[in-house]
């Protein structure tokens, strides 16, 4: 579980240092002033900023779950090949549901990818309460 994490991270950190090169370059180009920063002003802010930062945002609402059920599957050392797989799919379908974040944005692709990710979630917290039960109640 521990390498599927870290390619969460990684790819936060893509989308992290993307978001700062757009606001870089908006900002030394002048259609952004600064300032604007410090409340997020969306409405100085172009689409293509803006999609950027909320795909940046989303990476911290969901994927929060995947992070408490790695802690957990590391703690309990609860890992199995079934959560090793659906923790992979679920970073797949995080790095799907960026790129259509920040490219297309074609909302139905993108919900698509969203609910494979959340379905994967679920699958690996029933597997972590199933497992837990085996070994530890």
């Amino acid at each position: 579980m521990i390498y599927p994490m870290f390619a969460m991270i990684v790819l936060t950190f893509v989308i992290a240092i993307y978001m700062l090169s757009l606001r870089v370059s908006a900002v030394r180009s002048g259609r952004v002033k600064l300032s604007a920063f410090r409340l997020n002003n969306e409405d100085t802010m172009s689409p293509r900023m803006l999609q950027v930062a909320r795909n940046y945002s989303n990476l911290f609402e969901m994927p929060v779950l995947f992070y408490a059920a790695g802690a957990v599957t590391l703690a309990l050392n609860l890992n199995s090949i079934a959560i090793s797989i659906l923790a992979w799919l679920f970073v797949v379908s995080r790095i799907v549901h960026s790129l259509i974040h920040i490219t297309s944005n074609n909302v139905i692709r993108r919900m698509q990818a969203f609910m494979a990710g959340n379905l994967c979630i679920l699958l690996i917290w029933m597997l972590i309460v199933w497992d837990y039960t085996v070994h530890y109640a």
